[in-house]
């Protein structure tokens, strides 16, 4: 029998990347997603089925409908800047929203899920690669929102038997291989779509916020992992709890630090354009730095990222754009 999993937030980047992993893997997938910052369109590879994390009411409809084996959570704001404005928002969307959900869950007897994490829990870090281990101390409301609910996670094991896989992202990037979906925010804030503007766009300018970091050429240095790379991590964290796996945290990241500059001239190289920049100040509380240690994720689910060659990234970002372009030409 078919094996149905619930995806909160499958109308967004990595959820709606992470359905197509699924389906392909011979998932039925539910969608719950109140499309606020999804996109209908995205929703490709399974039902869905809108609602709120704060409609306990809608919640337990979802699962007396269609009693779902596991759910994958990525539903969540994720902007940091609209975080430290707006702490309220993200502490009850990100953090009472999943505990509604877990509630819900504790309700069906659903006892696993995948929870989309980050690395801001980490905030800023002193020591390179980063390991799960190490200190969590977030320095904005987006990344304590979300080291709240790994918290909470673990107290709904204790009390419910839930249990959970936490992944800690570093910087999704770049989009499906065969153009069905790709990256689209509105604002648009991530560094590789915003060269791809520039590219594409002659009356745009990317700002580089600060050339004075502690790096090797003076720009933030970041770990660029491919979204189907994620998508892949998630699908293997579902066949670990499934296969009777104990609660874990793992890091999902390539290992390797790329420069802002450093992605600006390679968006360069594989466009063939250039990317018009200007330098800006630094923004508060960029850390230098954040590379992630995934040699856990490696060992314990068998994961290692195949697409996160920076190019590859940026080729098939490119190429979505290019799509997503000429469908707005359309309109």
């Amino acid at each position: 029998m078919t094996k149905t999993v619930l995806v909160t937030g499958g109308a967004g980047y990595v959820g709606s990347h992470s359905c197509k992993a699924f389906a392909e893997a011979g998932w039925n997938i539910v969608v719950y997603d109140n499309l606020s910052r999804g996109w209908r369109d995205f929703v490709q590879f399974g039902e869905l089925f809108e609602g709120d994390l704060l409609d306990a009411d809608r919640l337990n409809e979802a699962f007396q409908k269609f009693k779902p084996e596991a759910v994958v959570h990525f539903a969540a704001f994720a902007y940091v800047g609209e975080s430290v404005d707006q702490p309220g928002l993200y502490y009850e969307n990100n953090t009472l929203g999943t505990v509604r959900l877990l509630d819900a869950m504790a309700k069906a007897g659903t006892d696993k899920i995948i929870f989309s994490s980050t690395c801001a829990t980490y905030g800023v870090p002193t020591e390179m690669p980063i390991t799960e281990s190490m200190r969590q101390a977030p320095i904005n409301p987006y990344g304590m929102s979300k080291l709240f609910v790994e918290k909470v996670l673990d107290d709904y094991e204790t009390a419910h038997g839930i249990r959970s896989v936490k992944l800690r992202y570093f910087n999704a990037a770049g989009a499906s291989p065969d153009g069905e979906i790709g990256e689209r925010h509105d604002p648009e804030t991530h560094l590789i779509p915003l060269c791809i503007e520039g590219v594409l766009n002659d009356t745009f300018k990317l700002t580089i916020f600060g050339d004075d970091f502690d790096t090797r050429d003076g720009t933030c240095i970041r770990d660029y992992i491919h979204v189907m790379d994620l998508a892949d991590a998630h699908l293997k964290a579902l066949d670990y709890l499934g296969g009777g796996g104990a609660s874990d945290v793992f890091n999902l990241g390539t290992g390797t630090g790329t420069s802002v500059l450093e992605i600006v001239h390679a968006v360069e190289r594989v466009t063939g354009k250039p990317v018009p920049r200007e330098i800006g100040p630094r923004r508060p509380g960029d850390p230098p730095a954040l590379i992630a240690s995934a040699e856990k994720a490696a060992r314990v689910l068998g994961w290692k990222p195949v697409q996160s060659d920076v190019d590859n990234v940026i080729a098939t970002a490119y190429e979505w754009h290019l799509k997503e372009l000429g469908r707005k030409a359309a309109l």
